[in-house]
C-alpha cells in the first residue's frame, strides 16, 4: 500500500518563538544536517524579524523538499511561554498539499499537548501505516494525496493570461533545460507561479528542477548551480543583477520576461515557436478547457516534436543527431537551431 509513499518522509522538526521574542530550533526527529537546519531556519518567517507572517512555505535544498507551517498560539494552551511555532517537515517528494495537511494535524496536537512526543508518535504512525487518525485533531491519509494532483494543482491558464504569446519563451527555456529565475516580493505569489512551470514539459514530469524559494546566500546558490537547468524563485529584487544565475528572467510584478544575452542564440524564435505559442494561447483562452486539458494539449504538441526528433535521430549513425545531419533537411534557421539544442537536452546529440 503506502509503503513507498511513507518512505518519502525524512524528518519532522519544531521551531519556536517565545515570549521574549527569541526564535529557536527546539526539536527534531530523527535528525537534520546542520547545513539544512540553517537553511530551514532562514526560510521560517519567525526568524525574519517579524516582517511578514507566512502560514505555509515550501522549497528544495540539496535534493530535499521542506514544508514549513507556522501558527500563532492563541491563549490559553499548554504552550504558555510560546507565542508562535513552526512545524518543519522534510521529504524526498514534491507534494505541498500532502505535507500541509499532515502539518495541520501535527500543529493541533502540539497546541493541545504542549509536547513534541505526541507529534513524534503521529509522525511514526504515518511513516509505518500511511495514516494518522485522531478524533479531536483531524485525520490524515497519505493515499489521499496523489502526486499527479500536486503536479496539476497550479493554474497554467493564469500564466498564459499574464504572459500571452510570451509563454512560448518559458516553454522553450524549459524544453531546452535552461535556467529560469522568477522574482516576486511576495513568497505566496512566487510559490503559486513557479510550481506550475514544470508542467509545460509534462513528458518529463520532473519537479526536481523547481527551487521556488531561494535566498542569495553562498550555500543556497552553490546548491542551485549544481543543477543544469532549473526554475528558481527569489523574493530579493537584487537577483535581477545576477545574470550569472539565469538564461531567462521573469519579473512577476511587472509581467516582463527577459532573455539574457548569453541565451539569446539558443532561444531564437521562429515559425515553429509561433505555432506552438498560438496553440498554448488558444487552448488556455478556451473557457471550456480545464488547466489539466491545457497541459495535455501542450503535451501532445511536445510529443509530436519529440517523435519528429527521434525519427531524425534514427536516420543518423548511433541514433544521435549531428548539426550536419540536421542541415540536410533544410529546416528554417530558427527551427534547426531549436531542434539542435533540443537534441542536446534530450541526449540525442552526438558530441
Amino acid at each position: 500500500m503506502a509503503v513507498t509513499e511513507t518512505q518519502l518522509m525524512l524528518s519532522v522538526g519544531l521551531i519556536e518563538k517565545d515570549v521574549n521574542g527569541d526564535t529557536l530550533w527546539v526539536w527534531c526527529y530523527p535528525s537534520v544536517s546542520s547545513d539544512l537546519r540553517q537553511v530551514l531556519l532562514s526560510k521560517c518567517c519567525l526568524t525574519q524579524g517579524g516582517r511578514d507572517f507566512h502560514t505555509f512555505v515550501f522549497g528544495q535544498f540539496c535534493r530535499t523538499w521542506y514544508y514549513i507551517t507556522t501558527v500563532e498560539v492563541q491563549e490559553p494552551t499548554a504552550l504558555n511561554k510560546v507565542t508562535h511555532f513552526s512545524i518543519v517537515v522534510t521529504a524526498k517528494d514534491f507534494n505541498p498539499e500532502k505535507y500541509a495537511a499532515l502539518s495541520r494535524v501535527l500543529c493541533r496536537m502540539y497546541v493541545k499537548h504542549g509536547s513534541p512526543v505526541k507529534m513524534m508518535e503521529a509522525y511514526i504512525t504515518v511513516l509505518t501505516k500511511g495514516v494518522c487518525q485522531s478524533d479531536e485533531n483531524g485525520s490524515f491519509l497519505i493515499k489521499d494525496y496523489d502526486v499527479r494532483k500536486a503536479y496539476l494543482a497550479g493554474s497554467i491558464k493564469d500564466i498564459v493570461s499574464q504572459f500571452g504569446m510570451e509563454t512560448i519563451i518559458l516553454y522553450t527555456a524549459l524544453m531546452l533545460k535552461k535556467r529560469i529565475v522568477v522574482h516576486h516580493p511576495r513568497i505566496e505569489a512566487l510559490l503559486e507561479f513557479t510550481r506550475v512551470l514544470p508542467a509545460l514539459t509534462w513528458h518529463r514530469k520532473d519537479w526536481s528542477i523547481l527551487h521556488p524559494y531561494v535566498h542569495l546566500t553562498a550555500t543556497e546558490l552553490e546548491d542551485l548551480k549544481k543543477c543544469p537547468g532549473y526554475v528558481a524563485g527569489f523574493v530579493d529584487p537584487e537577483v535581477s543583477n545576477r545574470s550569472d544565475l539565469f538564461d531567462v528572467y521573469v519579473s512577476l510584478p511587472d509581467s516582463v520576461i527577459t532573455v539574457s544575452q548569453s541565451a539569446k542564440e539558443a532561444l531564437v524564435m521562429g515559425k515553429l515557436h509561433k505555432d506552438i505559442g498560438h496553440l498554448i494561447v488558444q487552448s488556455a483562452e478556451d473557457a471550456e478547457r480545464s488547466d489539466s486539458q491545457v497541459i495535455k494539449d501542450i503535451s501532445v504538441k511536445t510529443k509530436e516534436i519529440l517523435a519528429n526528433l527521434a525519427t531524425l535521430a534514427e536516420k543518423c549513425e548511433d541514433s544521435k543527431i549531428t548539426l550536419d545531419g540536421l542541415k540536410q533537411h533544410h529546416f528554417p534557421p530558427a527551427t534547426e537551431n531549436f531542434l539542435f539544442h533540443l537534441a542536446a537536452a534530450e541526449q540525442l546529440l552526438r558530441i
